[in-house]
């Protein structure tokens, strides 16, 4: 039976982006992606699980969850704001070509770089100023989103695991969440701040009903490798 998707829902989901042109550069399937030629891992592609509103997917796709059913497919057209946001001239900046070589970097077009934490694309050369575009790579595009919502996820285990792993970038098999009634514990293989913890801690208070939930750290094992 079809369920009807609300704000704050947890869903599984499959989806694929295209772009204007056919291209397809985002997918939760891994024949898609095989097909498409995109990068992945054999057995890393799998439906994602996302708090509906919680701004783990795309803004317009986000939004576009809420009302929607389990079971069926849906496709969405996304103007640029609503995707990975317009141009912006002021995105693309002049750099001396000095402060690359202050870090031994030799920039030449279509070089990635890190600068002050911001990730562009160097454009062109010339003069010995270095110009970077720091705009999205699909900003200023239209996109097409194919998506089924396979089903709600109501376990509050599930919920915990699956909001955590995006969040701290841990695999959910390295992540043992452990629920009794209305208190839950999660142990992690990495120390956080506490600080850090605390609102994911009232964040998933919020998002699941449960009243209390407890982080503990446990150093993983050490493995021995044969040389």
């Amino acid at each position: 039976m079809a369920e009807k998707i609300a704000h704050h829902d947890f869903v599984e989901l499959d989806y694929t982006g295209k772009l204007a042109d056919g291209m397809i550069f985002d997918t939760t399937n891994e024949e898609v992606a095989h097909q498409a030629g995109l990068p992945h891992h054999h057995g890393a592609l799998h439906p994602a699980i996302v708090c509906v509103g919680e701004r783990q997917l795309l803004p317009g796709l986000d939004r576009d969850l809420e009302g929607k059913e389990t079971g069926k497919e849906y496709i969405i057209v996304l103007p640029p704001e609503h995707a990975f946001g317009k141009r912006d001239i002021k995105n693309v900046r002049i750099i001396p070509m000095g402060t690359f070589r202050e870090h031994e970097v030799q920039p030449r077009p279509g070089l990635q770089v890190d600068v002050d934490g911001e990730r562009g694309v160097v454009t062109s050369i010339a003069g010995g100023r270095v110009v970077v575009n720091f705009n999205h790579p699909l900003s200023g595009k239209e996109i097409t989103y194919t998506y089924t919502i396979r089903r709600k996820v109501n376990d509050v285990s599930e919920k915990i695991r699956s909001f955590l792993t995006g969040s701290l970038n841990i695999p959910a098999d390295q992540m043992h969440v452990k629920v009794e009634g209305e208190k839950s514990s999660v142990e992690i293989p990495v120390q956080f701040p506490t600080e850090l913890t605390d609102l994911l801690s009232q964040k998933l208070v919020e998002l699941t009903g449960i009243k209390t939930i407890e982080f503990v750290f446990k150093k993983p094992a050490e493995t021995i490798k044969e040389q």
